[in-house]
């Protein structure tokens, strides 16, 4: 039984004292690397051997050193006649072996060389490197021989030792026998091993294979339950006992890290190995039972991690040092209690070092007013930069919103940390100040003004540093800092400011853009005028890109209301002189209007306060634009047009043509109008506006030609009705013969509707038939009523698409008639071109509904919805991968509702056979937690997560690390098959064993490259010699230099 004693800090020296005087000794063990002599580790080269002397193979230590392999090897090997798989001799060289030769060197890089021996059998020669030859003589070999099979019978768990790491074995014993192994499923219950190849490559295969098998028929695994308290025992400082036992007994030792709570030892190995170790493990663990006790003392919390160490360091250094364990309360509990544990004598010095290294470091807090850390921090952390730089081992904190900063650190060090920071809090606080104002966060912006013009100019006035929240946190509160005369004045400033705006007012006027111009004037000097007059008031224009008639005014409420009122009629004076009318006037008589200098218009322009433009000289253009108020424009038309009768004898004239037909006088874009003034001499045409129902048309010019364009104008007009009535009668006359089997004797042409046509009796049928082929017929085509929306098309596009095609106009009846007629008007051809792509279309519009029927066929099917995550798959993939092989529209449902598939019939159905297989896969999961010590953690997830990435997909399983935070962060889950989780699992702790180890093992080469590279027996060690000068010129000389020696040096007596 282990006896307890408790101690405090205060009775620690009156236990000490109690204690018997222990020589302490250094525990460092003796160096177990063997240090080579100096002739061992640099060997001198061999004499040159005396003539007629018979050379042998080089004696001493170069006889030793391996000769350095060529890189390129040669094999030859031989198929037998009837391996062969082509034995068509004709054309050797030629044939198909020749060409899958050159096939397998483009490949692999190798070089082939064919022969064939006396036997017909075929000798092949393959040179290259070794990994090229290897894949080369496994193609020659499954496309030139003739291929065998056999099966291996081997135990279900060998299978894995077989395809080794990530198939890494497998693809070695495929390429060494040039066979294709199958190793089956590891969910398959068959054991048997398919070997493909040769009979020579099948034996070699199946021999490896069952020397493996029995490898591992030799391996055994025990598992042993030894408290946690003795694990530090057995496994020795920095693992190196438990290392030693690895080496001296082959066996694997594995020890579950301090944070994982288990008591279990595995050990694995080949059974007289594996023995050996429980042996010398037991024999530790029996021995330290009975000589250890413990003894339990009580240290802060906040000094435990420096007994800890960085990653267990420094607990490792007390076991080294003195052969004590010292076990730590865990970090989540609150229990300030250490326990050693060691041999009697040895507890002393191990508490010694407990309390030397709590105390190693302490804490200390320095109080100063949270606004003052960031003066106390300085520029770019220039101050407290200062203070680490001096002290490096200080660690200093600062945490907002609070008065206190910690320092941490070795004692000393934090002492004079402290005594600078509270210098610096001193001088801070004699020459600073601050101050805080409430300004409504409105305000903000304009307090900081364009570009912080505001408060950079109160910054540098001033020399106070001001801070204005930011406007997401909504909050008034302005803080100023810095030296307490210019916080007064910032603060008054800002206060007289904030005030102004109080008292401000916006408003917006709505004023055209077109007007902003006029307002603003040429080069602003009539916004300058309107802002001279109310200087207090911001007048903001909007940007003509941004298209708005919003232009905002800003200042106090009263000349805010003095300058709209101002503006408003301003606008309502320019709304007023906006009114423009166009005043045709012959070209030659423009500069008589404009006269001598412009006398006659600028007169003109004076006196009726209107602005007129006439175009340019270049110009085709007659018209002249009149701007202003509407009495004063009409004015000045009068005077110029006074103008233009006294110079030439004009005359206005008046004629009535029916309105129906003012448009095809007019003319495509005016051309037929335009010709008709251009031929009668320039006159002026003027038709009424269309819709207005006016029949006349005026006529201004020249009276001559005036007449001239009247009589032009009637002609046209009758040729115009003419053309109409011809068209009418030909109509007619095509309806005849049906009017007159219904007995309709109604449509009777007039006289004046017929058309005679005279010439040759067979050119006038040609030509009755021509014209009665202009003449438009309709059709009625039958649609179901349900379609003329399709056929109509998004905003009438298909429909118009038709028309255009056909070159025919289709009516379709309006949606409340519910008719199914559709009519098509147009030339016969047209027509029934036109009634041949309608049928189409609707023969396409009624194939897409039956197709839209069919899609819409629905399945549901229920899931758990923890599964849902794995049907979807990461980023989809899974999900999208169903979608697209079934051609399928899968919805995840809500909360409490159910999965859903749509599309075809079939292809739903065979969807959701997809899903359930997949879910009833997941079912058969299951999830097992492991604990692995965190440290390992980021080693195996890798870098992006591509390590655990390839982890998962090699084993099929999911593995989740716990986040950061959690309650046990040692926890690892995995989920998956039972097989695959068990697989994966002992994976985990081999990659978590070899880690550690490896951590351990750097440490320890560390240590040793420290101690630098050791020789024995060297010549600079011999009485009278000392070490050579590395700076020497003559002990290490140049090339080429020419300095003689001047002694005998220790490397001995120097060879011409």
């Amino acid at each position: 039984m282990s006896s307890v004693a408790v101690l405090t800090q205060e009775s620690f020296a009156e236990h000490r004292s109690g204690l018997k005087d222990v020589e302490i000794t250094g525990s460092v063990p003796e160096d177990e690397a063997y240090i080579p002599t100096y002739l061992e580790a640099f060997p001198p080269l061999p004499d040159k051997s005396t003539p007629g002397e018979k050379t042998g193979e080089p004696a001493g230590a170069w006889s030793k050193i391996r000769p350095i392999k060529a890189s390129v090897i040669t094999q030859v090997f031989h198929v037998p006649l009837e391996e062969r798989r082509y034995k068509d001799n004709s054309q050797f060289g030629e044939g198909e072996e020749a060409k899958v030769c050159l096939d397998i060197m483009q490949k692999t890089g190798a070089h082939i060389e064919l022969s064939l021996a006396k036997d017909q059998g075929l000798s092949i020669m393959v040179t290259g490197k070794l990994d090229s030859v290897m894949k080369a003589r496994k193609e020659i070999v499954a496309r030139l021989q003739t291929q065998a099979s056999a099966t291996v019978l081997i135990p279900k768990e060998h299978h894995r030792f077989v395809i080794g790491k990530n198939g890494e074995k497998l693809q070695e014993l495929e390429l060494k026998t040039a066979t294709k192994i199958a190793i089956p499923r590891s969910d398959d219950p068959n054991a048997n091993i398919r070997i493909t190849g040769t009979k020579d490559g099948i034996e070699k295969a199946r021999h490896e294979i069952q020397l493996i098998s029995a490898e591992q028929d030799k391996r055994a695994v025990e598992r042993l339950s030894f408290e946690k308290a003795f694990h530090p025992f057995i496994s020795g400082a920095y693992n190196r006992l438990v290392q030693e036992l690895s080496q001296e007994t082959g066996a694997r030792i594995s020890i579950p890290p301090p944070s994982v709570p288990k008591d279990e030892i595995v050990i694995t190995g080949e059974k007289e190995a594996v023995a050996m170790a429980i042996a010398r493990i037991r024999a530790i663990y029996e021995e330290k039972k009975r000589k250890t006790t413990t003894i339990s003392v009580e240290v802060k919390k906040s000094q435990h991690k420096y007994i800890v160490g960085p990653k267990g360091n420094t607990l490792q250094e007390i076991l080294e040092n003195t052969g004590v364990s010292v076990e730590m309360p865990p970090l989540d509990s609150a229990s300030e209690t250490i326990i050693l544990r060691g041999e009697p004598d040895k507890l002393g010095p191990a508490l010694t070092q407990v309390y030397a290294k709590a105390k190693s470091v302490i804490v200390v807090e320095v109080i100063a007013p949270a606004w003052l850390h960031r003066f106390i921090i300085g520029k770019k952390g220039q101050n407290i930069g200062r203070i680490t730089q001096q002290l490096p081992k200080v660690h200093i904190e600062f945490t907002d919103g609070e008065e206190r900063i910690s320092l941490e650190g070795p004692t000393e060090e934090v002492e004079q940390a402290q005594a600078q920071m509270q210098e610096i809090i001193k001088d801070l606080m004699a020459r600073m100040d601050y101050a805080e104002i409430n300004i409504d966060h409105r305000f903000h912006r304009h307090l900081i003004g364009k570009n912080g013009a505001n408060i950079n100019r109160i910054k540098e006035q001033y020399k106070v540093s001001v801070r204005i929240p930011q406007d997401s946190e909504r909050c008034g509160l302005v803080r100023i800092e810095g030296d307490p005369q210019g916080v007064q004045l910032a603060r008054k400033e800002l206060m007289d400011m904030a005030q102004r705006m109080e008292n401000e007012r916006t408003k917006d006027l709505i004023i055209e853009q077109k007007f902003h111009r006029s307002i603003i004037g040429q080069k602003g000097e009539k916004i300058k005028e309107v802002r001279d007059k109310f200087p207090e008031v911001i007048i903001i224009f909007p940007d003509q890109q941004q298209k708005s008639d919003i232009v905002q005014l800003r200042g106090p409420k009263n000349e805010v209301e003095k300058c709209a009122k101002f503006l408003q009629k301003l606008i309502a004076e320019l709304v007023e002189s906006s009114f423009s009318i166009s005043v045709p006037i012959h070209k030659q008589f423009h500069k008589n209007i404009i006269g001598k200098g412009g006398a006659n218009i600028k007169k003109i322009r004076e006196e009726t306060n209107t602005k007129i433009d006439l175009p340019m000289e270049n110009s085709n253009s007659e018209m002249i634009v009149i701007t202003g108020k509407k009495s004063s424009c009409e004015a000045a038309r009068d005077r110029i047009l006074a103008i233009q009768r006294e110079l030439a004898n004009l005359k206005e004239a008046e004629v009535s043509i029916p309105a129906k037909l003012h448009n095809s006088l007019i003319g495509s874009k005016g051309s037929l109008v335009r010709s008709v003034m251009e031929e009668c001499g320039g006159v002026h045409i003027h038709f009424p506006a269309e819709g207005s129902g006016l029949d006349k048309v005026t006529i201004r010019g020249p009276a001559e030609e005036v007449e001239r364009a009247k009589r032009q104008l009637l002609q046209l007009a009758e040729e115009k009705v003419k053309y109409l009535r011809a068209l009418l009668y030909l109509w007619l006359a095509a309806q005849e013969p049906a009017s007159q089997e219904n007995g309709d004797t109604d449509l009777i042409p007039r006289k004046c509707d017929i058309i005679i046509v005279t010439g040759r009796a067979e050119k006038c049928e040609l030509a009755r038939a021509a014209l009665l082929a202009l003449v438009p017929v309709t059709i009625d085509v039958e649609v179901s009523f349900d379609l003329h929306r399709y056929i109509i098309g998004q905003k009438g596009a298909g429909i118009r698409k038709m028309m255009e095609d056909y070159e025919v106009n289709i009516w379709v009846p309006q949606p409340e008639q519910q008719s199914d007629i559709i009519k098509i008007t147009g030339q016969v051809a047209s027509v029934e071109r036109a009634k041949q792509g309608l049928l189409q279309r609707v023969k396409e519009l009624q194939a897409e509904q039956e197709d839209r029927a069919l899609r819409s066929y629905k399945v549901t099917l229920s899931v758990d919805p923890k599964y849902h995550p794995k049907i979807i798959g990461r980023k989809g993939a899974v999900i999208s991968q169903i979608r697209k092989d079934y051609d399928v529209n899968v919805q995840f449902p809500d909360k409490g509702d159910e999965q859903q598939v749509y599309w075809l019939k079939k292809n739903a159905n065979e969807a959701r056979a997809a899903i359930e297989q997949l879910v009833a896969a997941l079912q058969d999961m299951v999830s097992e937690d492991i604990r692995l010590d965190r440290r390992v953690h980021a080693r195996i997830i890798g870098a992006r997560g591509k390590a655990i990435r390839k982890l998962m997909e090699e084993f099929k399983v999911d593995i989740r690390f716990p986040q950061p935070g959690s309650e046990d962060p040692s926890k690892v889950t995995v989920t998956g098959l039972p097989e695959n989780v068990d697989n994966a699992i002992d994976h985990l702790l081999n990659l978590e064993e070899e880690y550690v180890s490896w951590e351990c093992r750097t440490a320890d080469d560390n240590k040793a490259l420290a101690k630098g590279f050791v020789v024995r027996d060297a010549p600079w060690n011999a009485q009278g010699n000392k070490a050579p000068d590395m700076s020497s010129a003559e002990e290490f000389p140049t090339f080429g230099s020419g300095i003689a020696p001047k002694q005998t040096s220790a490397w001995g007596p120097k060879k011409c």
